[in-house]
């Protein structure tokens, strides 16, 4: 990435960026943050994973994807760079690495307010690592990519903690005493002020309803507000709490917020295939959780909002997942499930997927378009029907329904 930045004249230090990983929660920590900053008046850009309906998606302004012809002028510029570092020692880039690229070029030809940043994966050594951000955010530290990051909480916390800067605030909402305690020693090495979801600030969750999440977030330096997150799930109320603290961080650091248009922007907050309803008769709800923490906020959300209705799941995943334990966890709300799979390098198959199933009443159909169509069938009017396992599977689900609204 250095090399890359170096030939295009190092657009990276001119971006005002805010980096956030995490296991889960990126996405819709990034949306809620996003929403309170537009809310603000301020202009936004954001780098995000893995796409949903279009690649375009990865790279916005403001809520709204890059363009095509934006895109290619971007193509064009980073494709000679690429090429040339092929023929070095240092090898071929990666494509993530060549996307990030494009990103920082374009952000720095547009020059918003704020770029926020979500790792690809891991911290230390994403390609996105390459800036230095104005504050750090740590979502949270779970079990996943394991493979790559270690089977530890306080390996992948290591890993996730390479995004700290020196002298840059972190924000962190991450749970594990063995994981905080990682995070909490790079901060001290680098100089950086952290902030602790549960220390510092906290998140008192009061009621779910049909609006969403009501909640009172207290920071012991800004003081308490009432906020409801439109974006179901307790989970949520973590999420949009680290974004309200990394906002009331930029105002210690000079920014003149209004406080006043925080509540509105968090329950405005939206953000595809988390828990999102696209269909209302019946009820179908499409989520993008794909691993063992991600398939437990699901379930009781499931538990907080439907805990009457009689569930359905449609269901798909990749090989490198822990399939089997995440589908015990579903299992806890699920009556029948149609196990399916898609084209995608890694998804298991229906029948590995109906062999690994703990629930009883399982079916497996290969093609996902018929597993849905069969369970939309066959769901009663007040029951509801969930479909999940993997968010790159959530992606062509959600394009399957985009191209079916006129006919359901």
């Amino acid at each position: 990435m250095e090399w890359m930045m170096e030939r295009v004249g190092h657009p990276e230090k001119s971006i005002n960026a805010i980096h956030i990983a995490g296991t889960n929660g990126k996405g819709s920590t990034l949306s809620f943050l996003r929403e309170l900053l537009q809310a603000q008046g301020c202009t936004v850009g954001t780098f995000t994973s893995p796409y949903i309906v279009r690649f375009n998606e990865r790279i916005s302004m403001n809520g709204e994807p890059i363009s095509d012809e934006h895109l290619s002028n971007l193509v064009e510029r980073v494709k000679p760079v690429a090429e040339e570092l092929a023929k070095t020692p240092l090898g071929e880039p990666t494509e993530f690495e060549v996307i990030t690229a494009m990103s920082m070029m374009y952000f720095a030809d547009q020059s918003p307010d704020f770029v926020l940043y979500e790792t690809g994966l891991g911290g230390l050594y994403d390609s996105t690592n390459i800036i230095h951000p104005t504050v750090s955010i740590i979502t949270n530290i779970g079990k996943d990519h394991m493979n790559i990051l270690g089977d530890t909480y306080e390996q992948i916390a290591s890993e996730k903690a390479g995004i700290i800067k020196k002298g840059v605030p972190v924000i962190c909402g991450a749970k594990q005493p063995e994981a905080i305690q990682v995070i909490r020693d790079k901060a001290d090495e680098e100089g950086a002020e952290m902030f602790l979801l549960g220390e510092q600030f906290h998140a008192s969750h009061t009621t779910s309803s049909k609006a969403g999440e009501t909640f009172q977030y207290d920071s012991k330096d800004d003081g308490t507000l009432s906020l409801i997150s439109g974006m179901k799930g307790v989970h949520q109320v973590d999420n949009a709490s680290l974004a309200v603290k990394t906002m009331d961080v930029l105002r210690r650091k000079g920014w003149s917020f209004d406080r006043d248009l925080y509540a509105e922007a968090i329950k405005e907050t939206k953000w595809p295939a988390r828990f999102e309803t696209v269909l209302d008769d019946p009820v179908v709800i499409i989520d993008g959780a794909h691993n063992e923490e991600g398939t437990k906020a699901l379930v009781e959300t499931l538990k907080s909002h439907y805990e009457d209705k009689r569930i359905t799941l449609v269901y798909s995943a990749l090989e490198d997942k822990p399939v089997r334990r995440m589908l015990e966890i579903l299992s806890e709300v699920v009556d029948c499930a149609y196990m399916t799979t898609f084209d995608f390098p890694r998804a298991l198959s229906a029948n590995q997927l109906k062999n690994l199933s703990p629930i009883e009443q399982t079916t497996g159909v290969e093609d996902y378009e018929q597993a849905i169509e069969q369970a939309v069938s066959q769901v009663d009017p007040d029951d509801l029907l969930l479909v999940t396992g993997s968010l790159y599977f959530i992606s062509e689900v959600r394009k399957y329904f985009e191209s079916k609204r006129n006919i359901w």
